[in-house]
């Protein structure tokens, strides 16, 4: 190999490590189970508090409000924008911030969590249906006027 070739190795091998990390995502940080009785958990972002830019949406708000009724079933599912990566251990972490409110996987994720709730379905059965990727189609607009009605 020559040096005018060698860059171009360099950068090719580069783009494949990260073709071949992309690809080699697996499942989320969850909990298998509901918090334990009397776990200390921060609590879901509360109304009063959910002031400005970033809860300026009606899904964002409607997210929020959805990820206060069910808590636990969200502390058992994956994030799927990887939030894992700077701390969060579930879905539930994203709304204890503004995270939530910036992301729309984690909306999303946690609409799909509530009508899947709403439906009779477990948590087990929800995290595979998220893990299966079910909740990507969600639009966060019509997902929100949905939850309010329930």
């Amino acid at each position: 190999m020559s040096r005018k070739q060698l860059p171009c190795a360099a950068v090719l091998v580069f783009a494949l490590a990260i073709v071949a990390f992309a690809q080699s995502e697996g499942v989320p940080a969850y909990n298998q189970a509901a918090p334990k009785k009397g776990a200390q958990l921060a609590p879901i972002v509360p109304k009063t508090q959910r002031l400005g830019e970033a809860y300026a949406m009606k899904y964002q708000q409607a997210a929020y409000d959805v990820a206060q009724k069910i808590p636990g079933v969200l502390y058992q599912m994956p994030c799927y924008c990887y939030c894992d990566r700077i701390g969060h251990n579930s879905l539930r972490t994203c709304f204890e911030s503004a995270h939530g409110a910036h992301c729309a996987t984690c909306m999303k994720e946690a609409f799909y969590a509530y009508f899947q709730t709403k439906k009779g379905k477990t948590p087990k059965q929800i995290r595979d249906g998220i893990i299966r990727g079910e909740w990507k189609d969600l639009d966060l607009e019509q997902s929100a006027d949905r939850a309010t009605k329930m």
